[in-house]
């Protein structure tokens, strides 16, 4: 990661202006093309306006970009009584700012942290809202949003709210360490900012940063933002609503603002659109090309009505679901549990895909999904064919982007001894049940990682995966295969954000047995065996519907392994505590 270069390094000098505040004069940096639309930057604690720099230097060709040094930070003016740096002087002091540089077209604001706090301080301004296009906040609430949301914890009765109000509380330690009289100037005094690199390297991750010139100057006179501002607002705060077009982005790896702050922002910003990415507080602004990209999609759609497929799916409505917003994908969706879990993902708000080697039944399934009210695609893939498995996801991420949840459900069935399968049978079945998992993950893992998703990873396996038995050695085989590789994978992505499921259901009654290959029978008896076998199943009657509910709250609730039904749960634990009897028993034909 680059530290932020000087407007020197990176060609881009800046006209530099004075532009009176609120009895504060500011120190305003201005670069781009002059008729474009014009994006106003302002920075957080303890920065100054070259935190932007390597985000200007993404943007400059295609806008006019506007950033300033807050009250108190850069070479702006640095007041010295705390009522001075209230919010209601901050969003004065912006509204200063976009009159000096465009007072004739609203600005695009984009803001981080205390930058964010003190603009929605005036992207909720009635008097200043029609000078604004949008806004673009990033880890930096409403502070009377805040003070609401922490109300409505406290007041719920359930253990739930008390713990992410407590939960926040805790991430914001440094707000009461700011209040604290004299330390924190001390602390800057000390040596802090000469440490300040290390720190975000210790903390963030973020190496080669650079220490502002202005840093220690930035954090004496930054902590009186804090002594102004968040006790007044978190114990009485304000009903504040605006008609601004926000883009909301939330690190989800942010140590100090937590994503659950931003819940219910819905109810005060009618025109939302929340995004997602795994990164900590500073990330996004050292690593400035994703967020530039959002910028001018989300411009884009403001200045010329072109909205993007990932901008679509981000919009945030009041009656959202669990997964609005979401793109969630399936293999094997053509039936069974496949078309159960599309469904069931469709309700919740998702947007789905349903991938099928027969296009006919994604078609119908695809249909299913739409008369609950989702948007849905459906395509013709093979996953025994990596090939076509591979320019499945280019596509997939070409036209809707990297899905959010992938569900790789694609199996088929054998029986069959070890000594009486063929080679050929044996390499078919691992194909489908195991490389297409292995490669369905491997794939959209790397979309999810590149787009920086929080996403979700869903593999089916079976009961059977604790079930040996001599009737099926190549199909279970295969679904130990996959848990083991899901649990592998687990861990692997953990650092990403990304999840990994491994489902384990019973005996359910789906059409897989119509799939399955009986090794060793003629076509007759074939034929006789799973009309057999299918009555079992149908007498068991564990419905897809079923699994498919499990399955979901797993994603929901990130489980590791998902049994379902009573076989399933009472495998898993003969396995674990008793397989000795398992061994016993896999010497029993259950097959015939």
């Amino acid at each position: 990661m680059n530290a932020p270069l000087p407007t020197e390094a990176l060609g881009l000098e800046p006209q530099r202006l004075r532009v009176q505040g609120d009895g504060v004069e500011l120190a305003v940096y201005r670069w781009g093309k002059s008729d474009a639309p014009t994006l106003l930057l302002v920075h957080g604690y303890p920065d100054s306006h070259e935190i932007w720099l390597p985000l200007v230097r993404e943007l400059v060709g295609d806008y006019q970009i506007v950033a300033y040094d807050v009250r108190g930070a850069g070479a702006s003016d640095k007041p010295r009584k705390r009522l001075d740096y209230h919010l209601a002087k901050l969003a004065n002091d912006l509204e200063a700012v976009i009159l000096a540089t465009s007072p004739d077209r609203p600005v695009h604001l984009v803001a981080h942290d205390w930058g964010s706090i003190q603009s929605w301080e005036a992207v909720t301004e009635p008097r200043i809202q029609p000078r604004l296009a949008s806004y673009t906040s990033i880890s930096g609430p409403c502070l009377d949003h805040v003070g609401f949301w922490m109300r409505e914890r406290f007041s719920q009765a359930s253990p739930r709210g008390w713990l992410q109000a407590l939960g926040q509380l805790v991430s914001s330690w440094y707000i009461a360490f700011f209040h604290t009289p004299l330390l924190p100037e001390l602390g800057w005094r000390a040596g802090l900012d000469r440490a300040w690199p290390w720190l975000l390297n210790r903390v963030e991750g973020l190496r080669d940063v650079a220490s502002c010139p202005t840093q220690r100057s930035d954090g004496q006179h930054g902590v009186k933002l804090y002594r102004a501002n968040f006790i007044r607002s978190l114990l009485r705060p304000r009903p504040r609503h605006t008609e601004v077009p926000v883009q909301l982005i939330v690190p989800t790896a942010d140590r100090f603002v937590r994503p659950q702050l931003f819940d219910r922002l819905s109810q005060w910003v009618p025109r939302l659109w929340r995004r997602e990415v795994r990164a900590g507080h500073w990330q996004l602004l050292v690593e400035p090309q994703r967020l530039a990209g959002w910028l001018r999609e989300f411009v884009a759609q403001r200045e010329q009505g072109h909205s993007s497929r990932t901008l679509d799916l981000a919009r945030v409505r009041p009656q959202d679901k669990a997964f609005t917003g979401k793109l969630v994908l399936i293999t094997g969706a053509g039936s069974g549990i496949g078309r159960a879990t599309l469904e069931e993902f469709a309700e919740q708000g998702a947007c789905v895909v349903a991938a099928d080697i027969d296009l006919a039944a994604a078609e119908r399934s695809a249909e299913l999904a739409r008369a609950l009210g989702a948007e849905a695609h459906a395509y013709l893939v093979n996953v025994g064919n990596r090939e076509e498995l591979e320019r499945f996801a280019t596509l997939v991420e070409d036209t809707l982007g990297a899905p959010d949840v992938v569900v790789n459900n694609a199996g088929i069935g054998m029986t069959g001894s070890v000594l009486e399968t063929p080679a050929a049978d044996w390499e078919r079945l691992l194909r489908v049940n195991l490389w297409s998992v292995i490669d369905g993950s491997r794939l959209f893992a790397r979309q999810m990682v590149d787009a920086g998703k929080t996403g979700h990873i869903v593999n089916t396996a079976s009961a059977a995966a604790f079930v040996p038995s001599k009737a099926y050695p190549a199909y279970a085989t295969s679904k130990a295969a996959v848990l083991m590789f899901s649990e592998c994978l687990r861990a692997e992505l953990a650092g990403h954000g990304i999840g990994v499921t491994a489902v384990c259901p019973g005996l359910v009654n789906t059409p897989i047995i119509q799939a399955t290959r009986f090794v060793g029978l003629s076509p007759e008896a074939e034929a006789r065996q799973k009309a057999k076998t299918q009555k079992v199943y149908a007498r068991r009657n564990l419905s897809a519907e079923t699994v498919a509910k499990a399955l979901v709250r797993g994603v929901q609730r990130n489980r590791a392994v998902v049994a379902v039904g009573a076989e399933a749960h009472l495998s898993v634990a003969q396995w674990r505590f008793a397989p000795w009897l398992s061994r016993r028993l896999a010497r029993l034909n259950l097959i015939g």
